[in-house]
């Protein structure tokens, strides 16, 4: 019985290899084919003004729903369109200032034609991606992206396989580009992953500061008496200090406290105990940058500054919290 497992699991593996490599093989293919009419989908693409509608039949539509969700979380307005549904109303789903994406390996999938032909109708940019240069689909296209001829994994060559990998591939390129044109940022990256671990990772400071009220500063020339009581009225272990101009020029921490405690503490000013130049955080950084910063120094809080004025302040139990760490 051992025996005829571990030849199953052989034979599964073979097989296994077989299709991956068969796939990567025609994913090397296609990258190489990538020229001009990459580079021009890629401005139509970017010349639309509505939305980016993506559609296909069967696999094909499958695979059009992920270069959708795709495009849409990397900033570039997408929604999926069902060809057949198109003929039955959906063809209003359609604006004039879209663009589309037709999926389809042999280009002469039936349920595609009315599609088609609306956009040749009211001119909506069409980009086909086929594999048949000669098929009623690429024809009609103003870009064809041609995939490469590559047999399907599948040992009968007819189950989608290899053909719908080269149709996700080429909708990733195609998102990828889109946003790298576009300067997509991780702040941006953020405003549509805000939940999950994916948004954790890309949370930023300025999300979890405490800020306003909670903000602990005091100005120049504040007794040590009154700083001790902010310290523990705000509970976060210090005291920013604060010059005539509203700027950050110091910090004093609980350990400042013991290591200057003496009968003449409560009266000295808190610019004599202040640490000068403390160490800051920007708004806009991610606060994974937050808890390596802080970890590297050994310290548990930060403000937030922008030109040197403090907006907010960051504990390291805020960035625990978030489950970023």
């Amino acid at each position: 019985m051992t025996t005829s497992v571990s030849k199953a699991t052989e034979t599964g593996c073979a097989s296994a290899s077989r299709v991956l490599r068969l796939e990567a093989d025609a994913l090397m293919r296609l990258a190489d084919t990538l020229g001009a009419p990459f580079e021009m989908a890629l401005n139509c693409l970017a010349s639309v003004q509505g939305r980016v509608v993506v559609t296909g039949m069967g696999k094909s539509g499958h695979i059009a729903k992920k270069i959708v969700a795709t495009l849409a979380s990397t900033g570039t307005p997408a929604q999926f369109v069902h060809p057949g549904e198109a003929s039955h109303g959906d063809l209003g789903m359609i604006a004039r200032n879209d663009g589309v994406i037709a999926l389809s390996n042999s280009g002469e999938t039936s349920e595609l034609a009315d599609l088609i032909a609306y956009t040749r109708r009211f001119s909506i940019p069409l980009i086909a991606i086929t594999r048949n240069a000669n098929s009623t689909l690429a024809e009609q296209a103003d870009i064809l992206l041609q995939l490469p001829s590559a047999p399907e994994a599948c040992p009968l060559g007819l189950a989608p396989t290899t053909s719908t990998t080269m149709m996700l591939a080429l909708g990733d390129a195609l998102a990828v580009a889109l946003y790298e044109r576009r300067g997509f940022s991780a702040t941006d990256f953020y405003v549509f992953h805000p939940g999950g671990q994916l948004g954790r990772q890309l949370l930023l400071v300025a999300n979890i500061m405490h800020k306003g009220a909670e903000l602990p500063v005091a100005p120049t020339g504040t007794p040590m008496a009154n700083v001790i009581l902010a310290m523990t009225r705000w509970r976060f272990g210090c005291v920013g200090i604060l010059d005539d101009k509203g700027l950050l020029a110091g910090i004093i921490t609980d350990g400042d406290l013991r290591r200057h405690m003496n009968p003449e503490l409560l009266a000295a000013a808190a610019e004599t105990i202040m640490t000068r130049n403390p160490k800051t955080i920007r708004p806009g950084a991610l606060v994974a940058e937050a808890i390596g910063q802080m970890n590297t120094l050994a310290i548990t809080t930060l403000f937030v500054t922008e030109d040197g004025k403090p907006i907010g302040i960051i504990h390291i139990h805020d960035c625990l919290r978030t489950g970023v760490a």
